[in-house]
């Protein structure tokens, strides 16, 4: 009875392990690629890794920085959104600066009003009062000389009916008032004349100077919005309110680096691809419109051919991943600009990684 428990057992094991092999011996066939792999189209080609740019007919994608620093206060356009050249894109922090420039406008308005009133000199109302001065100094002198007279037509006829001492005062009493008459009489032409040219001139130049600082500082004003210098599509926007910009960028806090506030664009039915040949290829590249190019689209088997534009005739370190200039690199690259017949069924994106052969 116990033999026919191990014969059973033993039985079933081979079993299992046939059924096993059996199993593990089914191979099961791989499966097709998502997409087929960039291949070379052409007998000879030079490979290269490009990126997808808006079109432009010099350097690279629009970057644009603030040329002042502050905190972003406002920001008018979304990514993707086309815009005209002049548009305000974003505001800076300008509580300052619009004081200051208020200021200055309002001290160039109270200069100027200053030199308005030194060209309408002289004001009547000044002119009448000296006038009435010189017609009171006048009626003084006449006093003073008709009791001087007096005076000394009594001296004359009996010197004790007035004393000396009274003669000489009503004689002084009568150059004073002489002498006043002219003061009097210099004052009003003076006034009669109005303000002095130099007086003018000097004003002049001081409402001149603060509207000059007026203008600088409106100009300094201005610069707080940044403006699109073109029309074109708005690809990145790297900056939220709240965030402090200046001359040099935003921080990207991903990057740790700073770049560029927003990137601006041609619009998306304008595309180029930006290719980085090695510069040990150089040597192998086929310069001028004859050059024959196709671009293949990661993760999709669609080839696309590009026609020539330019080379940008600089030879620089590869950086442009990562543009970051602390990147150490042992690779300098020629860029190549070619652009792209883009068919209305296929995505394609600024900064769009594709790969590129280029016929020798």
């Amino acid at each position: 009875m116990k033999h026919k428990y191990i014969f059973a057992a033993s039985l079933a094991g081979i079993l299992a392990g046939i059924a096993t092999a059996f199993f593990f011996s089914i191979k099961t066939p791989a499966l097709p690629p998502a997409f087929s792999p960039a291949v070379n189209p052409f007998r000879n080609a030079i490979y290269a890794e490009g990126i997808i740019e808006s079109a432009q007919t010099s350097g690279e994608n629009t970057s644009l920085y603030p040329e002042v620093a502050g905190t972003v206060k406002e920001v008018l356009v979304s990514e993707g959104q086309q815009v005209k050249a002049g548009d305000p894109l974003l505001r800076l922090d300008d509580s300052v600066q619009r004081a200051t420039t208020e200021q200055l406008a309002s001290q160039a308005k109270a200069a100027k009003a200053l030199l308005d009133e030194l060209k309408a000199q002289p004001r009547q109302e000044t002119l009448d009062v000296a006038g009435a001065q010189v017609t009171a100094a006048e009626a003084s002198l006449n006093m003073a000389q008709e009791t001087y007279q007096k005076d000394l037509a009594a001296y004359q006829m009996d010197p004790r009916s007035v004393s000396r001492d009274a003669l000489d005062t009503a004689a002084n009493a009568a150059k004073v008032a002489s002498a006043n008459l002219d003061v009097a009489r210099k004052q009003y032409t003076l006034i009669k004349a109005g303000a002095w040219i130099y007086d003018i001139q000097n004003q002049d130049r001081q409402v001149s100077a603060l509207e000059q600082s007026h203008l600088a500082s409106s100009a300094l004003l201005a610069k707080y919005t940044l403006r699109a210098p073109r029309d074109g599509v708005v690809l990145s926007i790297n900056t939220i309110v709240g965030n402090y910009v200046s001359p040099q960028g935003a921080y990207d806090a991903y990057t740790q680096g700073v770049g560029p506030v927003i990137t601006l664009g041609s619009p998306p039915t304008q595309l180029n691809v930006r290719c980085y040949v090695d510069e040990i290829l150089v040597p192998r590249l086929p310069l001028g419109p004859r050059m024959q190019a196709q671009m293949a689209i990661r993760g999709s088997n669609v080839k696309l051919p590009l026609q020539f534009v330019r080379v940008q005739p600089f030879v620089s370190p590869k950086i442009e991943l990562a543009n970051q200039r602390r990147e150490r690199v042992d690779v300098r690259v020629l860029p190549v600009i070619f652009a792209i017949a883009k068919p209305a069924d296929i995505n394609l994106f600024p900064g769009e990684l594709v790969d590129v052969y280029i016929s020798e």
